[in-house]
């Protein structure tokens, strides 16, 4: 198991409980005085043109054992109002204890994957009704989010399977819109209703292709 997270987790206890339960993580580094006293004397090398690395021993508390520790640097712009990285004199950084077993760059770009995530939750929130736990019951309540994984993962899965390239970074809304919400009109000959779609040659060619494609999947048991 992997685990990227951000400073707020970046503490003794918590680490010891991801190395002993096997994890191998990448935590953004707590502002300690112990690590920014050190910053100044590291030896960086260049990553970019903007950015530098480097990589140290750390203690994140006083007691807690040397765990391995990547900075990245960069200058400070002058025009840049409010940074949104620690800075200590002319510098920028971001720093992050793991046990990974990758090169300084290889943790950066572990942990950056991260923000791939912050989408994918928001569109659970919004378009898979996870806004709003349903009960206090925990087993109810651990139910209902794995239906909610359930409906996701078949979603991905139709959508990775079956659906064309330019299709796969669609959201749950936008699948919706292409899909599902067709013209139509309502209408009730002999008093019988009946809803009656629009004949579009697009639809009709989304519509041939997608079959075409579930026509070609295997069979879960073969």
């Amino acid at each position: 198991m992997r685990v990227r997270a951000d400073a707020g987790f970046g503490y003794n206890p918590v680490l010891e409980t991801l190395e002993q339960g096997g994890a191998q993580y990448a935590v953004v580094a707590r502002r300690s005085p112990s690590l920014q006293r050190r910053l100044g004397g590291l030896r960086y090398e260049r990553l970019n043109p903007l950015w530098e690395i480097a990589q140290c021993e750390h203690r994140v508390a006083e007691r807690a054992p040397v765990r391995r520790c990547m900075v990245a640097r960069r200058p400070i712009v002058e025009t840049e109002p409010e940074p949104t990285l620690f800075t200590v004199a002319r510098y920028a950084y971001r720093a992050w204890v793991t046990n990974l077993p990758l090169s300084p760059a290889g943790v950066w770009h572990f942990y950056d994957g991260r923000a791939g995530m912050d989408p994918r939750i928001g569109e659970l929130r919004e378009h898979f009704a996870l806004r709003k736990i349903p009960t206090r019951a925990f087993e109810a309540n651990a139910l209902y989010l794995e239906v909610i994984r359930l409906a996701y993962n078949l979603v991905t899965a139709f959508q990775r399977m079956c659906l064309p390239a330019d299709w796969q970074d669609l959201t749950l809304k936008r699948l919706r819109y292409r899909l599902l919400w067709l013209p139509g009109e309502l209408t009730r000959p002999q008093n019988r209703p009946i809803l009656r779609l629009a004949d579009s040659p697009v639809v009709r060619a989304w519509t041939d292709k997608i079959l075409h494609r579930i026509h070609k999947l295997k069979p879960l048991d073969a």
